[in-house]
């Protein structure tokens, strides 16, 4: 926890610690500022307590020549020695502050994760500790702990590379502590945008602390970029160093950040109880607030395109938006969002909608909007959302527009639905698209990104056993706030510990912001689907070798598929990688057309054009055939500034028709309207 006491015998209870802070902590750099807010970190420590600075003995600093085999230790007695010489207190744990503990190389000091046992939101794994990083030279890599399923095979450093590795270390702390120990004493650079606020820099005992931080963070990155293994192994070891540099930074503790402390005082305490009752109010919602959830309502301010509900069953809604355009394309779009979400991300606001995009532009817009699913339907399979749910959607549209033919999109994991789909029709001999989009979906998993850490054979087997319904147990759900907290820790320090700081440690609310409000609006699956999903794409990678799956008893070739296609992908996502996206072309047989966003998995996708950000990449012209290889292709790609939406209504157009006038109601009559846009599928919540 953040704000609780130290253990018995370790130095101040809390309330003696907050008066401590009140009455002897001015903001300005001075010795006693020094000395106090040291002794607050030092109250934070799980270690031993503190000798009494009075009789501990101090060194020269004088080993600035000290080789990296003998001089780590020396190098730490100068650290402590540069922190008296400001009047800071040693901290019981042999360093001169409460630093959170780093892994230890040959003699270096320790950074451990801060305590979140009982903290009851997004579960990081309480690690005992990081593993001693100095047998790496002897080629052996010591066992780390498991992170949700997460088992990292060894590794090893060439010890030459360790070598240099220590010596560049040695090198910076020396400058380091030469800097804390000359006769003016100022703080250092902090690049860090976590250390940007003035607090820091006020204070040179907080600036060096996080200058610390950071030396030994970037030191550990790049003793990840040094293992010699394979690069599954090597993503693998830097996603949990990953999550414990990110989880030990000095601002996310209360005595180790300047910056709270001083919203503390100037709001005289009203800081800390707004943080306690946020924190409360997150337990019991389970996970970090990222956003003030107060302000949206979805159907209000939150897809509100007008619209109406056709058709439902137990798996989804088909909605039916009104057309906005004097004419219309007579073959309409159905749009498949992605299962694990809620649609509207596709539909945020009038603004930034892309379902608005798609009306504006003349286009009958259908969507999807997937239910959360609940314990009644727990049972459900990758088969009934192909068949239940994409297939019987796409059947829906048809008759509603009287087209034999319509056009598809899918977004994410929607559009890995969606190929499926189309592919069980052709081997039926049924052929209901005219053309398909694809937005960031993976059809081809050899490289799924950083999501792959999460993914082997014993983390599948767990899920199958534990949800999936298998050996005879009964099945269960895969929890939309699990999807949610392993996104959010994918970018710890934006998605966690950002929210941690600001929400408890200052007291604050977070801003109103749309997106984030739908990233908290998790989605929970069947487990029998979703462990078929995880097994037979992300771990063994079978979708894209003809027939080797069968769904709604056909056999799966994505190459029946021979519809025009548009392909997007962006180029910095980090759960579809762009060449994955592009990975997709060689298993199509229509048409194909390659479009590169700029931006992420959704700040790529979602880029209206009246913002006019970002650019895009395409190829000049009409090509035949696309490249081979994503890298081949961006080397004859031309960049284009602003939005690739006009681009793909362009498209879109040619498999449109000619132009109609829409009708006069929704749905049909053997289709009739069940209720208005968004439907109530899509607010429900866990």
């Amino acid at each position: 926890m953040f704000l609780t006491a130290p253990r018995a015998g370790q130095g101040v209870t809390r309330s003696r610690a907050i008066a401590h802070l009140r009455t002897n902590l001015p903001l300005n750099p001075s010795a006693r500022t020094y000395r106090s807010k040291a002794g607050m970190a030092a109250s934070h420590s799980s270690a031993s307590p503190s000798t009494d600075s009075s009789k501990e003995q101090t060194q020269q600093a004088g080993t600035s020549g000290a080789t990296p085999a003998a001089g780590m230790q020396q190098l730490l007695d100068l650290w402590m020695n540069a922190w008296r010489s400001v009047g800071a207190q040693a901290g019981g744990n042999g360093l001169p502050f409460a630093m959170p503990q780093m892994p230890s190389i040959p003699d270096m000091p320790q950074m451990g994760v801060p305590p979140m046992a009982g903290f009851g939101l997004p579960t990081m794994p309480s690690f005992p500790g990081m593993p001693d990083f100095s047998k790496l030279a002897a080629g052996g890599m010591p066992s780390l702990p498991s992170f949700a399923g997460l088992n990292i095979p060894s590794a090893a450093i060439p010890s030459e590379r360790l070598q240099k590795l220590q010596a560049d270390y040695s090198r910076e702390a020396m400058e380091l502590i030469q800097q804390a120990t000359s006769s003016a004493v100022k703080a250092p650079e902090l690049k860090d945008r976590r250390f940007s606020s003035e607090a820091w820099s006020a204070a040179p005992a907080y600036a060096f602390t996080a200058a610390w931080y950071l030396l030994n963070a970037r030191y550990l990155q790049e003793m990840v970029d040094a293992l010699d293994t394979e690069p599954k192994v090597r993503e693998r070891v830097r996603f949990a160093v990953q999550q414990w540099t990110a989880a030990a930074s000095p601002s996310n503790f209360f005595a180790l950040n300047p910056e709270a402390q001083k919203t503390l005082l100037d709001s005289k305490g009203e800081s800390l109880r707004q943080g306690v009752m946020n924190l409360l109010g997150d337990l019991q919602r389970g996970k970090i607030s990222q956003t003030d959830e107060s302000r949206f309502v979805v159907g209000e301010n939150l897809a509100n395109t007008e619209g109406s509900v056709v058709f439902e069953n137990e798996l989804m809604q088909v909605i039916q938006y009104k057309p906005r355009t004097a004419t219309v394309r007579e073959r309409p779009l159905l749009i498949v969002p992605p299962c694990i979400n809620k649609f509207y991300i596709l539909d945020l606001q009038p603004e930034n909608s892309l379902v608005a995009h798609g009306l504006d532009s003349g286009h009958q817009v259908f969507l999807i909007s997937w239910r959360n699913a609940d314990q009644s339907i727990a049972h459900k399979t990758w088969d009934d959302y192909i068949g239940e749910g994409v297939l019987r959607a796409i059947e829906t549209v048809s008759k509603i527009s009287g087209r034999e033919q319509i056009n598809t999109l899918g977004f994410c994991v929607g559009g890995t639905m969606l190929a499926t789909a189309l592919a069980v029709a052709a081997a039926r001999g049924e052929h209901p698209a005219a053309s398909m989009t694809l937005l960031t979906a993976m059809l081809d998993f050899t490289d799924t990104g950083v999501l792959d850490v999460f993914v082997d054979e014993q983390h599948v087997q767990m899920r199958e056993q534990s949800i999936g319904g298998k050996s005879g147990t009964a099945p269960g759900l895969m929890r939309g706030i699990e999807f949610a907290n392993t996104f959010s820790f994918l970018r710890p320090n934006d998605l966690v510990w950002n929210y941690v700081v600001d929400n408890y440690l200052k007291g604050r609310t977070p801003v109103p912001f749309d997106l984030l409000y739908w990233n908290s609006d998790s989605t929970s699956l069947p487990g029998p689907m979703y462990v078929w999903y995880l097994r037979n794409t992300y771990l063994e990678n079978r979708l894209r070798e003809p027939g080797a799956l069968t769904t709604c008893g056909e056999p799966v070739d994505l190459s029946k598929i021979d519809v025009p296609t548009f392909i997007y992908g962006s180029r910095e996502d980090h759960i579809v990688p762009w060449q994955t996206a592009y990975a997709s072309v060689p298993l199509l047989s229509g048409p194909l057309k390659f479009v590169l966003g700029a931006s992420g998995h959704i700040a790529g996708v979602i880029n209206p054009p009246a913002k006019k950000k970002r650019n895009f990449w395409m190829l000049e012209g009409e090509a035949k055939a696309l490249p081979e290889s994503a890298d081949a292709w961006l080397d004859a790609a031309t960049e284009v500034p602003g939005s690739w939406w006009p681009e793909w209504t362009t498209w879109l157009d040619q498999y449109g028709g000619k132009k109609v006038k829409p009708r006069a109601a929704a749905g049909s009559a053997d289709y009739p309207v069940i209720e208005p846009a968004p439907g109530r599928y899509v607010r429900q919540r866990e």
